[in-house]
């Protein structure tokens, strides 16, 4: 079902859910109100008829000379109906009064047979005379000598039920399509923002970076569009960032296959098992390389990815520097370099990716280890400034020239003083970790007469830098 389709289906569901019960509860309180007005004027009528009984009497309302002993006298209503555009505006009513005795000495036409059932003053009730039903009101005199009833046809209240349905079933039934028919015209209006956004979308371009505008764009719809930017830029980043890593894979790894491939080949191809071990292991050894470019790309990749899309958390410099230094311990030994830590005797807390930044003290210490001669030092040292925390790779290697140091962040760029096995992804990988946590980093001459000092300088606030 379209979002236009459920708003209209939802929108008269909720009128008829509000309208319906409206209209019957309203219905039937007419209703009551019409019933108590009519018992009002019935009781109205009695004790107007009970005056004029006690001040003018009865013998002055059946007229002169009228004997009573004769025949009972009756005031009749037939006939005496007045139309109004095709209906009575006269419900038929009548009344009876009768004596102490039970006899009857003053009714109409309608109630002049036999005397009604007797009930006790000022009580309303249904009675049927003559195949119809009554409302009747009973009345007693205050002396107690008379009993006055006055009653009104159902049917006449009948009819005015009838025409309150009516007025309430006719306008509900002709209002609600018409109202239908309004909101599914007021929902489309209202969805073409949606429509027009929609046709944006499909005509937008792999890779556009322009952002998306609706002119007019409504209020609700301002967070949609600047949501949809976003994500946007940031499929267009991932996009950018597969085909970046895609092309660094084809360039990485193409010579490490190719070598490992020939080797394999050779060991293959020869007989003299004095060629075959040695080509084993230079096999072997290039398949080593390749999972070490590997892992390389693969953590370019991640910290490129934006390292943990978890968000940053507080991190303890100190362990996880520890943590890598434990970590490389087979490789620092075989390489035959002194390390140390300098600063590592508190913890040092930073708001960071975690992620990023093992993979920043990693490369920066391969590195180093890798321009280091054996019997040579590392220094890393952690140490909490004014306004930052730095962290310094130190080593005695042959160090960079000042003109080269800008060149050495490029990817894939290797610097000839090192071992040979670098793949010029260690600096890419410690410059994008820096970026993000909107550190700097400086190539610094060491303190050792020799040698290269790597300093990232990783911004704290302002309070928790001064406390």
């Amino acid at each position: 079902m379209s979002l236009r389709a459920r708003l209209g289906w939802l929108i008269i569901a909720v009128m008829i859910a509000v309208l319906l019960p409206m209209a019957v509860l309203s219905y039937h309180r007419t209703l009551q109100e019409m019933n108590e007005l009519s018992d009002g004027r019935l009781a109205q009528s009695a004790r107007t008829l009970d005056v004029l009984i006690r001040h003018a009497g009865i013998d002055a309302l059946r007229g002169d000379g009228i004997d009573s002993n004769t025949r009972v006298p009756v005031v009749g209503t037939h006939g005496h109906r007045c139309p109004i555009q095709g209906t009575s505006c006269e419900p038929e009513v009548g009344f009876q009064v009768v004596d102490a005795t039970g006899k009857i000495k003053l009714a109409t036409t309608n109630f002049a047979t036999p005397s009604l059932p007797s009930r006790a003053s000022n009580t309303f009730e249904d009675i049927q005379v003559d195949g119809e039903v009554w409302r009747m009101f009973t009345l007693r005199e205050a002396a107690g000598n008379l009993t006055i009833r006055v009653g009104e046809r159902q049917d006449s209240r009948q009819e005015i039920e009838q025409t309150l349905k009516a007025q309430y079933v006719i306008p509900l039934a002709l209002g609600l399509p018409l109202l239908a028919l309004l909101m599914a015209w007021a929902v489309r209006h209202g969805l073409r923002p949606l429509e027009a956004l929609a046709r944006i979308l499909k005509r937008r371009e792999p890779g556009d970076r322009t952002p998306m505008t609706l002119q007019p764009a409504p209020r609700e719809l301002q967070p949609v569009l600047s949501g949809l930017n976003t994500m946007l830029d940031r499929s267009v980043d991932a996009l950018e960032r597969e085909r970046r890593f895609s092309a660094d894979v084809a360039h990485e790894l193409r010579t490490p296959l190719a070598a490992t491939m020939l080797h394999m080949e050779n060991a293959l191809a020869t007989g003299d098992p004095r060629f075959v071990s040695p080509s084993f292991v230079s096999a072997q050894h290039g398949l080593t390389e390749l999972s070490r470019r590997v892992d390389q790309l693969l953590a370019l990749a991640r910290v490129e990815a934006g390292a943990a899309s978890e968000g940053s958390t507080k991190v303890d410099l100190v362990a996880m520097t520890t943590g890598v230094i434990e970590e490389l311990a087979p490789q620092i030994e075989v390489s035959g370099v002194e390390l140390s830590l300098v600063g590592g005797s508190t913890a040092l807390y930073v708001n960071g990716y975690e992620v990023a930044l093992i993979a920043l003290l990693r490369n920066l210490i391969e590195n180093a280890l890798r321009h280091v001669s054996v019997g040579g030092q590392v220094v890393v040292c952690l140490t909490r400034g004014a306004q930052a925390i730095l962290i310094d790779v130190m080593d005695d290697g042959p160090g960079i020239p000042l003109e080269r140091r800008a060149a050495v962040f490029a990817r894939f760029h290797r610097e000839s003083s090192g071992r040979g096995d670098g793949y010029g992804l260690g600096l890419s990988i410690v410059q994008r970790a820096a970026q993000l946590h909107g550190a700097s980093i400086e190539l610094l001459d060491s303190a050792f007469d020799h040698g290269l000092l790597v300093r990232v300088s990783i911004p704290v606030p302002q309070a928790e830098g001064s406390s």
